[in-house]
């Protein structure tokens, strides 16, 4: 199953045909926040380096050129707008030659004058393309016009009248393969050994294609070695997140990773990846085990910090106590320890702090995880269920969930769908077969039931507008008069 998509690119400049003075200087971040927790782990056989005159690792782009290269802030003018209008008839976006849907966070210049024409200008970032060329990336100008139109619509940028390009800006419409035809492990369905990445799978940005490249190449390696795939978790990593919502919901158009599409958010930090994550890169031997053995330094540091913190009294107080009000932290803490390197301090009091809002989303994990990882078998029928709504069969049959989990969150597929696909999984596959029989079903089709839904039916579906204390209470009052005291409650539970 395969559609269409679309995306584009920026147009690059001349570096020294730009006038800087008229722009906004927009620096880097200091310190300089950094993709690895083990910069520093070939250069020092701590896990850590004491802060010195030249704070960037030995050896990188930022030590070899002292710093970070700067970008800059302009904006588009009325002019701009007026040129593009005047010429939207030649976007092949607008004039029906390109029909895919490009990024949703993403816009061309042209959809940002027709979406939003109530605004008189548009921010653009200028950024170069790195160290060693002129090239300057137009971040926020993508667009598909043709070559003579942009040059007029770069030179109505402020600081940007004599500008030069050095290569145009263009649009590219792409095939990709549906990835609800994927198993967890990025494996196709339809083809074994065949694992898919990046945009093929429908979505859009470096980190969203490098991180199902990193998770195709692990599982392909595993399949060679004949060893069970690697599949995160939805509480583990932003990367269990991308490859469930791809797998489940599929997409429409190019899947960008926020983390408002998380509802662990708490748990799946920054500051914590390490911690999250670093067990099971040694334990499928992606991690080094010197990169391991930082890892465990920093966290048996932490832990006996933190230990040591619940333990030393200011007054009758305990720090620890005293660290989670809001107007103290780490750096004026009484009776701190002044040798623990800035991560250890940093992950001590976000620890601590948290605890309590931390500790409250961990049981909301623990509470869902039998139904996330309780596995649908292959024996199960889709179509031999009674009472499951039509809407609900098709996505079920569709998708084919690996997991009840899964299958809860496909479109189309409420609480009283999976309650019915978990009654039919407690009865194993004879059990089931037999009651699709005595319910009236015929092979893989569903006969209509004369005598209206069961109680069972009646009780589930009501149960949809309630809280969840009602819900429980229903199921369970309403599953005791249907006579199977152990379902009833394994539903209220896993509801």
């Amino acid at each position: 199953e395969l559609g269409r998509l679309k995306t584009g690119t920026p147009p690059r400049l001349l570096k020294r045909s730009i006038d800087f003075s008229q722009l906004e200087e927009q620096p880097g971040d200091e310190p300089v926040p950094y993709f690895s927790f083990w910069k520093d782990a070939e250069q020092d056989e701590e896990f850590h380096v004491e802060q010195s005159a030249n704070p960037y690792p030995k050896g990188s782009i930022l030590d070899q050129i002292g710093g970070q290269l700067k970008c800059w802030i302009t904006w588009t003018s009325s002019k701009t707008a007026t040129i593009i209008r005047e010429n939207l008839h030649k976007s092949p976006m607008y004039s029906g030659v390109i029909e895919g849907v490009g990024p949703r966070y993403c816009p061309s210049i042209e959809d940002k004058i027709v979406r939003f024409e109530d605004k008189e200008t548009h921010q653009i970032f200028l950024e170069p393309e790195g160290i060693a060329t002129d090239e300057i990336y137009v971040n926020g100008f993508s667009t598909c016009l043709p070559f003579e139109v942009q040059i007029e619509m770069v030179r109505t940028i402020k600081g940007c009248e004599n500008a030069e390009i050095l290569r145009p800006a263009y649009a590219v419409e792409y095939d990709f393969a549906s990835p609800r035809q994927l198993h967890p492990s990025l494996e196709c369905k339809p083809c074994r050994n065949l694992f898919l990445a990046g945009q093929i799978n429908g979505t859009s940005g470096y980190e969203e294609a490098g991180a199902q490249g990193l998770m195709a190449g692990i599982n392909a390696a595993l399949r060679v070695q004949a060893k069970e795939p690697l599949v995160l978790r939805r509480d583990q990593a932003y990367i269990g997140v991308l490859i469930d919502d791809l797998i489940t919901k599929g997409t429409q158009e190019p899947y960008r990773m926020f983390t408002s599409r998380a509802e662990y958010r708490l748990l799946l930090r920054q500051d914590n990846a390490d911690l999250r994550l670093s067990a099971i890169g040694n334990d499928k031997g992606v991690l080094s085990g010197r990169c391991f053995d930082v890892f465990c330094s920093k966290k048996v540091a932490v832990e006996n910090e933190i230990e040591r913190l619940e333990k030393t009294f200011e007054g009758s107080t305990s720090l620890a106590q005293v660290l989670r009000r809001n107007e103290v932290n780490y750096e004026n803490l009484p009776q701190r320890d002044e040798t623990l390197p800035e991560e250890v301090r940093q992950q001590v009091e976000i620890t601590v702090k948290y605890a309590g809002y931390v500790e409250r989303q961990e049981a909301e994990v623990a509470r869902f995880r039998t139904m996330e990882d309780k596995q649908i078998p292959a024996w199960l029928d889709y179509a031999g269920i009674v009472g499951l709504r039509n809407e609900a069969r098709q996505k079920l049959i569709d998708h084919q969930p690996a997991t009840l989990g899964q299958a809860s969150r496909i479109s189309g597929v409420s609480p009283s769908d999976i309650s019915l696909v978990m009654v039919h999984m407690k009865r194993g596959p004879k059990e089931a077969d037999a009651a699709g029989v005595r319910e009236g079903r015929v092979g893989k089709s569903q006969r209509p039931n004369p005598q209206g839904p069961t109680k069972l039916q009646s009780v589930i579906e009501k149960k949809s507008e309630a809280t969840p204390l009602a819900i429980d209470r229903r199921l369970r009052h309403g599953l005791d008069e249907f006579g199977d005291h152990s379902v009833g409650h394994e539903i209220a539970f896993y509801i």
